[in-house]
């Protein structure tokens, strides 16, 4: 195929019909009349072979192959959007651009207070997107990352993209305040029997404490799983439930809340928090710039309390 011979104009139709589904919402989205995005949609079904979009009730639904062109078409189009955008030098008192950055809500409540308040300063005309990612984003990173900048997440998840630790932190056991283990002492045992909010739990996905736990052969009684580090305080109160949460995390909970946070009674290794991203974007200078920002929102003490006990 000569891609000379393609308009790139079908490019950005293709993205925003699939991901709207709708020619009339994406017409809207592209500012473009209804009968100008329904002839690119005709030129795309002739291109491809494939409906591509097929009217169900009220509704299209994406046939097979757009459900594989779907991301394909994202990736494609934010690399040409890079491409188009790239600039020798980076300015960021001048610099309208948009940094993504796949985050959970952890590192938000450690982090994204200083990162707000650096680019805020250094680069206004500037957003900040912060997405939260998923076991399915961190499984597929070396394609999510195309289109994004950087991915906060700590070692034992991610292998072979280049990487910048930011901090450490501890785990601890959480527990309802007026828990038994409080003042009697927490086991082994306790871990065993006592019922289990865990966090990113599945067969592929869990913190690297509740891995560590299971290769000691011990395996939580799970009885609720979330994706949102700053419920699990919430589902702990007036429990007996028990969780495993970071340290810097328990400490910057309101001082209200009645948990007790002690130490793990098995060795477990400190979570290193670093940032991940793709090698293409290894010398670009806005990427830099990002990643120069991370390291020292991360070096900003961002718990000013004392330890919760």
């Amino acid at each position: 195929m000569n891609v000379a011979s393609l308009d790139l104009n079908l490019l950005v139709s293709l993205d925003a019909l699939l991901q709207q589904r709708s020619v009339t919402r994406a017409a809207a989205q592209m500012g473009l009349s209804q009968p100008a995005l329904s002839a690119s949609l005709a030129r795309l079904r002739r291109h491809f072979g494939d409906d591509l979009l097929i009217r169900a009730g009220n509704e299209y639904r994406l046939t097979p192959l757009a459900v594989q062109l779907k991301e394909l078409a994202r990736i494609a189009l934010s690399g040409v959007e890079r491409v188009f955008t790239a600039q020798s030098e980076f300015d960021p008192a001048s610099s309208r651009r948009e940094f993504v950055v796949y985050v959970s809500d952890y590192v938000v409540s450690i982090l994204g207070g200083a990162l707000a308040g650096i680019l805020a300063e250094e680069a206004p005309h500037t957003r900040l997107r912060l997405t939260p990612h998923s076991p399915t984003i961190v499984e597929r990173a070396d394609q999510v990352l195309l289109t994004a900048d950087v991915l906060l997440m700590p070692h034992g998840f991610i292998a072979d993209l280049p990487h910048r630790d930011l901090y450490r932190d501890e785990w601890v056991c959480v527990v309802d305040a007026g828990h038994p283990v409080v003042a009697g002492g927490l086991t082994v045992d306790h871990l065993r029997t006592l019922p289990w909010v865990v966090t990113y739990h599945g067969q592929t996905a869990s913190t690297p404490a509740a891995r560590q736990m299971r290769m000691l052969g011990i395996e939580p009684r799970v009885q609720i799983v979330t994706e949102n580090f700053l419920s699990v305080a919430s589902l702990i109160v007036g429990s007996d439930r028990i969780a495993l949460l970071q340290r810097r995390l328990v400490d910057a909970l309101p001082l209200h809340l009645p948990i007790a946070a002690l130490p793990c009674p098995f060795d477990v290794n400190p979570l290193v928090e670093a940032m991940w991203w793709h090698p293409a974007f290894d010398d670009d200078p806005e990427h830099l710039y990002l990643r120069d920002v991370l390291a020292r929102a991360a070096a900003i003490d961002a718990t000013d309390t004392a330890p919760r006990q």
